[in-house]
């Protein structure tokens, strides 16, 4: 049975982490079956748009320490199958949405705040819960928490392992929107409909873009700009932009990734 199930939606494909009774906790052949299930939808052009969830009554509480031969070499697992998932996240063209059902704890709060829209559940909660067993935060943690909160609160989150609601999580801008558990579903579809509607090329240099930015200097970023809109410019998407603006009708963006 699959620990990693995935459904197409239009243009959309939810990717379900499926280990209710473990809490979506990740061990080895679960990150390596969603590794697999992210590259497949990063190849397929008829995907514009990917949602990662989790069923059950959990997004994912990260490493299961039930697998306790997988820290053995600890460094060793994260780089070979941890890092590769937060990198095909953040890099793919393809927008990545996470749809926060439940509780993202460690990794599981990394895997979510990596995704490019944070979309959570009322009472889903957020944990960087890694020094309460004696580990260091992994899987984009420290990237995402610093450069969105600073080392100070960032650093409080980390040595305390305190849980943040979802409304606290919005207030703090790690998250995007906050909905009843009912509208989870839902609303996770309007947006992943909405960017799948969009322009693909410009919104994939845009993410490439955002995330440059995010520790290039201006100088780098700026030069990338320039580099992009050069390319959007060319795209047939641009071209259908500017007759949608000039026949006041919406634009009809067909491009894949």
């Amino acid at each position: 049975m699959s620990t990693v199930n995935t459904v197409r939606k239009g243009p959309v494909e939810w990717i379900v982490l499926d280990r209710p009774d473990r809490l979506n906790a990740l061990d080895e052949p679960t990150r390596r079956a969603l590794l697999a299930a992210l590259l497949g939808a990063e190849e397929d052009p008829e995907v514009r748009c990917v949602v990662l969830t989790g069923s059950g009554r959990a997004f994912c509480v990260g490493q299961d320490l039930a697998a306790r031969h997988e820290l053995d070499d600890a460094g060793a697992t994260v780089r070979d199958t941890y890092n590769p998932l937060v990198t095909v996240i953040s890099t793919m063209d393809t927008p990545v949405v996470a749809a926060v059902n439940g509780l993202a704890v460690g990794a599981g709060m990394g895997l979510a705040l990596v995704c490019d829209l944070v979309i959570a559940a009322e009472e889903a909660s957020f944990a960087c819960s890694f020094g309460k067993v004696g580990l260091v935060p992994d899987t984009g943690v420290s990237s995402v928490l610093v450069g969105a909160l600073g080392h100070a609160r960032a650093f409080d989150l980390a040595v305390t392992g305190r849980s943040l609601r979802a409304a606290e999580a919005h207030g703090l801008g790690l998250v995007n929107a906050v909905v009843p558990a009912g509208d989870l579903e839902q609303e996770t579809q309007a947006r992943a409909d909405a960017l799948a509607a969009g322009p693909a090329t410009a919104l994939a240099l845009t993410k490439r873009i955002f995330r440059l930015a995010a520790h290039a200097p201006l100088a780098e970023v700026i030069a990338a700009e320039a580099d992009a809109q050069g390319v959007a410019a060319r795209s047939p998407e641009h071209a259908e932009g500017v007759a949608a603006f000039t026949e006041k009708r919406t634009p009809r963006f067909t491009t894949a990734h």
